[in-house]
């Protein structure tokens, strides 16, 4: 059994050079060096197939530094990377929750978590 990861596409069978992984909520694909790990929910491309990635119109394409070599810190790098540029593209939010009273009780919002202020404040 080979060590060398293949190309995901279909009846390719050349190294893997990059990997590839997408951020639905943002219509985004990121592409980068190849992850240390294979994972599930990206996929890794060979050269060919990674020059010539394009995306569904409405979509844009994150192309990072291949020359930095696979990525080592940690196999979820893509998904923070993925995470971030998401995070960059969200509109600052307007809305806000109520109390009791009908004062504010966000004081801040960050992705799908809010930060809540303690009633006593």
């Amino acid at each position: 059994m080979s060590s060398v990861r293949r190309c995901s596409r279909t009846a390719c069978g050349r190294p893997a050079v990059a990997t590839l992984t997408y951020v639905y909520a943002d219509s985004t694909a990121v592409l980068g060096p190849l992850a240390t790990y294979a994972e599930p929910h990206c996929y890794d491309l060979c050269a060919e197939h990674a020059e010539r990635l394009t995306a569904p119109r409405g979509w844009e394409v994150v192309r990072l530094a291949a020359e930095a070599g696979p990525l080592r810190r940690s196999s979820d790098d893509l998904e923070a990377l993925a995470n971030a540029v998401r995070e960059a593209a969200r509109p600052p939010t307007t809305r806000q929750g109520r109390g009791p009273e009908g004062e504010s009780t966000e004081s801040g919002r960050r992705g799908h978590l809010r930060v809540l202020r303690s009633p006593d404040n």
